[in-house]
């Protein structure tokens, strides 16, 4: 049979949907990162972005500080004219808001923990203050620790966790 156009059967149609299909279902799920993903995401960022003010409050010789509200968190300097004042035109640390449905769950300084507003803050000069910050999404937690020495932890879990992840110091 000279002629004949060869093509593909219904069948090796429909196998081919069923591998793209499947292959386009775990991309996106490996997209988009569960609740644990997510927070411990957050979790590194608010780390690195308290290093950040750690260091800055030390290099620019004025104090910085963090304080959380409802759906996020800002950082603040002080200046001896002026007195606390959000910052401003600092593309790291600005105003950050959480995702949906994350949660600052807890502050501890100094071994005090605190339901209301409290400013953790920087110093220029002398020892950090110990503390502990604490996200929670859904049922899953996570805290950034850091010691007086200024090595910070990320600890799966939440504040009593176990597990300790050393991110800097």
């Amino acid at each position: 049979m000279a002629g004949r156009v060869r093509g593909f059967t219904l069948i090796e149609m429909l196998v081919v949907l069923l591998i793209m299909g499947l292959f386009v279902g775990l991309v996106s799920s490996m997209a988009q990162p569960d609740d644990r993903g997510l927070l411990r995401l957050e979790a590194d960022r608010l780390a690195q972005l308290l290093d950040l003010a750690a260091t800055e409050a030390r290099v620019s010789g004025q104090p910085i500080a963090w304080t959380r509200d409802g759906t996020g968190y800002r950082f603040w300097r002080f200046q001896e004219d002026a007195g606390w004042s959000e910052l401003r035109g600092n593309d790291l640390l600005r105003t950050r808001s959480l995702p949906p449905g994350m949660t600052i769950s807890g502050l501890w300084i100094e071994s005090l923990h605190s339901q209301d507003a409290m400013r953790l803050e920087f110093s220029p000069y002398g020892a950090t203050l110990a503390y502990t910050i604490e996200l929670a999404l859904g049922a899953e937690r996570y805290s950034v620790e850091a010691s007086p020495l200024g090595e910070l932890r990320i600890v799966p879990g939440g504040h009593s966790g176990e597990n300790k992840e050393k991110i800097h110091g």
